[in-house]
């Protein structure tokens, strides 16, 4: 099983299928690592967890400078990889579902520019993202109040700063047809059970357990 799949088999018997990608989104310290943790545990092998194409950058040493020019470069290039990621899961042909840890669009929250200056590099423009996803679902990120933490070494973001790249992602992707909002509570579980519920319903009825 490839590492990235979900634990689980099922009585699908197809063998090839037409990847529909679920994007879970956020800002920082929102809780997406952990739910697509949890939610590994239960879903079948045909479905597929994409890595976080920040992380995977940020991690392997790209360089993380506060200039507009890098920060565009930044977000340039986890559009690609995140695409690329994307073409390899699409191409595989052996996942029924996609769930993506962000979508090619939140880099516009982290955009110091226009739309246009995002969109014409990249040969895109956001009808053409939307598409490329079959739902969309939005875990707010959380204030101090509601447990705030920046213990991951890639996330450099106050809780304040955290709250104001959440509406961006909030204002870019709520116009998806298919956009759901999970507050955070002072509870993680209530919101990870809130996630969980809508990601299953996303998924084929083989490759979920029961709600």
């Amino acid at each position: 099983m490839e590492k990235n799949s979900c634990a689980l088999s099922c009585s699908c018997k197809t063998s090839i299928h037409k990847t529909q990608f679920v994007v879970l989104t956020g800002g920082p310290g929102a809780g997406k690592t952990a739910v697509l943790e949890y939610i590994r545990k239960l879903l079948c092998s045909h479905v597929v967890v994409l890595p976080e194409a920040a992380s995977i950058l940020f991690g392997g040493g790209f360089w993380r400078l506060k200039s507009n020019t890098a920060i565009k470069a930044a977000q340039r290039a986890i559009f690609h990889v995140q695409k690329e990621i994307q073409n390899l899961v699409i191409d595989e042909e052996k996942w029924a579902v996609g769930l993506c840890d962000r979508g090619t669009l939140d880099g516009l929250a982290y955009w110091p520019g226009t739309e246009k200056e995002y969109f014409e590099p990249l040969n895109t423009d956001l009808q053409k993202e939307f598409k490329k996803y079959k739902a969309v679902i939005h875990l707010k990120s959380p204030g101090m109040e509601n447990g705030y933490n920046n213990e991951n070494p890639i996330r450099t973001e106050s809780a304040e700063q955290a709250l104001v790249v959440d509406k961006k992602i909030h204002a870019i992707w709520s116009q998806h047809s298919n956009y759901f909002s999970v507050e955070s509570t002072i509870d993680f579980k209530e919101k990870l059970d809130k996630a969980v519920k809508l990601i299953q319903l996303q998924i084929p009825d083989c490759c979920r357990s029961p709600l």
